[in-house]
């Protein structure tokens, strides 16, 4: 999961990109980058870390031009060098840069064809780099010297005919402008904005509200946004039998509460999430003994202080975070993790000493935060420890771009919910149905029939992974 950014503006976009990349934080924290293009040349700088250590002032005042994209790396596995970090460049034709979300479940095969058919070697592992030349490839063969909106669009078209997956993407072609497209399914998200002649092109509406853009609408399933030069706009539906089925682990964890995804509130979606996991503890426990429901900051907070007002129980904070740790999910390795959380979290006794607790977090994956969590809450004192997520039972790998390719790291792959409270310690594990999780989010936009959950169910929206591939997948992110 990345955060990708694309301006085009009457003045130089290096320092918006860089306040938008600092609300897209939580969507990467491995690397960042920055390109922008002026009077036909390319300005980059780009490297691991956070937005506020990749960037100094001089980087920023090098970052010359009046369009830019910028790119957030949260690592899959194997990508975690410097030479990985987005935007990739190439420069024919015309000079493109691209910073890409997700993942192409078709990558390796696409790889062989760009060299058999087009002779483009590839310098890194990474999809994106194979995204940006099979882009790349379908310009070159339009063999324009001068392309208009028709053409962009109709190489887009190409690209969506031959790449497979979850993919948003934000590119920026020399001379033109910027273009952002989403998958034929809408898995990954992708907004866009206007401010005054500007537009803006971000995975979240909430980087729109920041910089003063307002939100024109999310780019649709397949479509492409293409902002020229000048500040003209213009849109069109590049791939067939399109249909929007959004991840929906978004409105579980990734994405900010202020943002607006597919015209869905995140922050409602999650208030629903805590008042049916509320209704689902009162049908099993209606006599329950809870005394204090505490979140697992800060993901869970929304949800828990819906929960604790429908079964009438105290909300209190109970874990102390220190902000300068980053989100322990999305960091690179599990030994990363474990220790993240230990130096993040740090319980407040008095709120769980002598007390039955309800701890809220947002999901449960690899379970080792869980268990940690448990401990902290009984050595501080808790009699019990109950707890709730706001997801269901996360079983299956993740191909779209989620780091969650091998099944053997999920604690609910083939473990029942009883064997999962017994091993993350818990004295009773309350999960949230998939049905209701769905309802959650779909109660606000008639629109939605269906989501991308493939964590929780097993199905795979894009009908191209079996068996083979994700123990392929799991190999590889054994090897990396």
């Amino acid at each position: 999961m990345c955060g990708i950014v694309g301006i085009v503006s009457k003045a130089d976009v290096g320092q918006d990109i860089y306040n938008a990349l600092l609300v897209l934080q939580h969507r990467g924290q491995d690397a960042a980058g920055i390109a922008t293009c002026q009077e036909g040349k390319f300005f980059q700088r780009k490297s691991r870390g956070w937005v506020r250590d990749v960037f100094r002032a001089g980087h920023m005042e090098r970052l010359r031009g009046a369009i830019g994209i910028g790119h957030l790396r949260y690592p899959t596995a194997g990508a975690t060098s410097v030479e990985e970090s987005q935007p990739f460049y190439v420069n024919s034709p015309y000079g493109i840069a691209l910073a890409h979300n997700g993942n192409l479940t078709n990558a390796e095969d696409l790889r062989r064809d760009l060299f058999k058919t087009g002779l483009r070697h590839l310098n890194t592992g990474s999809d994106s780099e194979v995204l940006l030349n099979v882009l790349a490839n379908e310009l070159q063969n339009l063999g324009k010297l001068n392309p208009g909106p028709e053409d962009i669009f109709e190489a887009i078209k190409g690209v969506h005919r031959r790449c497979r997956g979850g993919y948003a993407v934000v590119a920026m072609i020399n001379g033109y402008g910027v273009v952002g497209f989403r998958d034929r399914h809408g898995i990954r998200p992708l907004v866009f904005g206007q401010r005054g002649e500007d537009y803006m092109i971000a995975s979240e509406s909430a980087a729109l509200d920041v910089l003063g853009f307002s939100l024109i609408r999310d780019v649709a399933p397949g479509e492409a946004v293409v902002i020229d030069a000048a500040g003209r706009l213009h849109t069109q539906a590049c791939a067939e039998n399109a249909r929007l089925v959004p991840c929906i682990f978004e409105y579980v964890y990734f994405a900010r509460p202020d943002s607006i995804m597919n015209g869905v509130s995140v922050y409602k979606s999650r208030l629903r999430m805590g008042a049916r996991l509320a209704h689902k503890i009162l049908r099993e426990r209606p006599r329950h003994d809870i005394d204090v429901v505490i979140p697992i900051p800060d993901t869970s907070r929304t949800s828990a202080l819906q929960l604790a007002s429908v079964i009438k129980v105290d909300y209190h904070e109970g874990f102390m975070k220190n902000r300068f740790i980053g989100r322990t999910f999305i960091m690179a390795g599990q030994i990363q993790r474990e220790t993240a959380v230990r130096q993040k979290l740090n319980p407040i006794s008095v709120e769980l000493e002598g007390k039955n607790v309800l701890l809220v977090d947002d999901s449960i994956v690899r379970g080792t935060t869980s268990k940690q969590i448990i401990q902290m809450a009984r050595r501080a004192g808790a009699k019990k420890v109950y707890f709730a997520t706001a997801a269901p039972p996360v079983r299956h790998p993740n191909v779209y771009g989620i780091d969650m390719p091998s099944a053997a790291e999920l604690i609910a792959h083939g473990r029942s919910e009883k064997e999962v409270e017994k091993l993350i310690g818990a004295d009773w594990l309350i999960y949230q149905s998939l049905d209701d999780l769905i309802a959650c989010v779909a109660e606000e936009n008639p629109d939605l029939r269906s989501f991308e959950c493939s964590i929780f169910n097993g199905e795979y929206v894009t009908g191209d992974v079996d068996q083979p591939y994700l123990i392929k997948l799991a190999a590889a992110r054994k090897n990396s």
